[in-house]
């Protein structure tokens, strides 16, 4: 799991994983809080949908999901490497 999207109204609009780095720059800017329960793991949450601009929001779910999948173990990556190219697992 590397991003958690509300289907109904919430509190939040997005929460998703950061670099350490990333994370503290983040939580600075306006609408954007360390996410509730997952703040330890570098997780923020949009207060609002408009919080980023597209291209960064976009940036940033890559890169969590790039974090998240550099901590799997080898053979999950190399099954989920198969199945993004079309092959099966």
């Amino acid at each position: 799991m590397f991003a958690v999207l509300p289907l109904e109204p919430a509190a939040t609009a997005l929460s998703f994983k950061c670099s350490p780095e990333e994370f503290a720059e983040l939580i600075e800017r306006p609408d954007i809080i360390p996410a509730p329960y997952l703040a330890r793991a570098h997780w923020v949450a949009l207060e609002r949908d408009d919080a980023l601009a597209p291209a960064e929001t976009k940036r940033l779910l890559r890169q969590a999901y790039e974090l998240v999948l550099a901590k799997l173990p080898r053979k999950t990556r190399a099954a989920l490497g198969r199945r993004a190219e079309g092959g099966t697992a």
